[in-house]
Formats: structure tokens, sequence, C-alpha cells
């Protein structure tokens, strides 16, 4: 993952290590003039996000865990986690444009909410307090309901860093609606 995020050679690096090179023996494949042991400056954010399919798999149970479910991946690169997020979530082919606000509704079981619907805490909590494929997107529905970064890392144990960084996508997104109606 590291070398498709960076483009740095990591697997050539260590095979040239391994049969004696030294760092400052090996150029730099990108610049071809640095050596190897010059860090690469890396000015953008890499999100890779697992992509599940429990939907055709309706007998799988849908709680995540240390066993592998995923069916795939999304990775994407910006200049800031935020960017590089809501880059990573439309890449999905899930149907969403990111954490939302793309006025498709949401399905819970079997009730359905409008994109802008502020969803019953209990629902929230209990979808955020579980591990599961759709928990992202619980984290804005939950900074939506008036759920504070402390309250929601007290239910997912997800770092604070993160959950802020999600809260000011979703306070972005707040601005965008009020500034629409």
């Amino acid at each position: 993952l590291a070398s498709k995020a960076t483009g740095f050679p990591i697997a050539k690096i260590a095979a040239k290590l391994a049969v004696g090179y030294l760092l400052d023996e090996i150029r730099n494949d990108i610049t071809r003039e640095t050596p190897a042991s010059f860090e690469p400056t890396i000015d953008y954010v890499v999100v890779k996000i697992p992509r599940f399919a429990f939907e055709k798999f309706p007998q799988a149970d849908p709680t995540l865990n240390t066993q592998m479910k995923s069916v795939g991946e999304a990775m994407s690169i910006g200049r800031t986690f935020k960017e590089s997020l809501q880059k990573c979530l439309r890449s999905m082919e899930i149907g969403r444009s990111g954490l939302g606000g793309d006025g498709k509704p949401w399905r819970v079981g079997t009730e359905l909410y409008g994109d802008r619907d502020v969803l019953p805490r209990d629902v929230i909590t209990r979808k955020l307090s579980v591990p599961n494929a759709e928990r992202i997107f619980y984290l804005r529905h939950a900074l939506r309901a008036g759920l504070t970064v402390e309250e929601i890392y007290a239910l997912t144990k997800i770092d604070r860093w993160f959950l802020t960084q999600i809260k000011e996508i979703v306070d972005f997104e707040e601005e965008l609606a009020a500034a629409g109606s």
C-alpha cells in the first residue's frame, strides 16, 4: 500500500539493499538524481476504505471484526484528509456522494429517511456501538443529531482527530444547506 500511495518503489529498494547496495548508491526512480536515502516529500493524504457487499450475502454477519469480509477497496489521494475521505467514499460505488448531503434517502431496516432528516438517537447509537460497514455514515448522522465528538468517541473509540475531521465536513454541509435555503 505504501508503494502504491507514494509512488516510492519500496520492494525494489529493499531488494537492492538485500543484495548489498547502500541507500546512497540507489537512485530515486522519480527524481533520477537524489539517492534513496533522502526521504520523499509527501504533500498529500491517501485514504483507503474497504468495500463490503453484505447486501449480496444476507446470511453473513455484518459485524466487522478480525475476519476478512471485504470484497474490494477504494483508495483516493487529496491535499487534506477531508478531501481524500470524500473522494474515497464517492468512489466506493455504493450510490453515495461522500458522507451524505447528496439528497439520497437513507434506509435503516424497513424505515426510509430523507438525507436531511435527523435519525433517531437510539438508531444512531446502536449503529455506532458495533463496528459495521455503514458506521462511517452514522458518524455524520450522530453529529447532525447533536452528539459531541466525546460522546461518539465513547461509543466507537474512533480517534478524536478523525471524528473532528468528519465533524468539520458535517459542519460545512450544514453551512451549505443553510445558505441554500
